[in-house]
């Protein structure tokens, strides 16, 4: 049995942006789908919102994203979790690391860490939290 955890970011009007952002970043293909195209909302306002979105990696990543309908509550934020990267090639996940911080807020800087790991943690421009974690070769 093969089993993964892909994360499903909510966001309030802004799916697409995000996740194209992420898309900017982690590359692989995206792809996305709106309420509109499978009749899930009667607004007019949300025809065009995002209802499924998914980017899936050459390295196995998936990360899916939607817009929340504004007759569910989206609760006000993302508090709560975080989205985590792990690998064991610095350089491309600095790289990552920057490029989501970048607009956002540094929480812990990409360094090393008390385990270990080159490790930081940021909240991007949509509030989201992510943690990067770099596994030293041989460690």
């Amino acid at each position: 049995m093969t089993i993964r955890l892909n994360p499903h970011l909510n966001f309030k009007d802004n799916a697409r942006e995000a996740m194209t952002f992420y898309h900017s970043i982690l590359g692989g293909e995206i792809t996305f789908s709106t309420f509109g195209e499978f009749g899930l909302s009667e607004d007019p306002a949300e025809q065009d919102k995002i209802m499924h979105s998914m980017i899936t990696t050459p390295d196995g990543m998936v990360l899916m994203g939607s817009d929340t309908p504004s007759h569910i509550d989206s609760g006000g934020g993302h508090s709560g979790y975080s989205v985590t990267i792990n690998g064991d090639e610095e350089e491309g996940l600095g790289g990552f690391f920057e490029k989501l911080s970048g607009g956002g807020t540094v929480t812990t800087p990409f360094g090393e860490a008390p385990w270990g790991a080159i490790f930081g943690m940021c909240v991007d421009r949509f509030g989201i939290d992510w943690m990067i974690n770099c596994q030293k070769m041989g460690a």
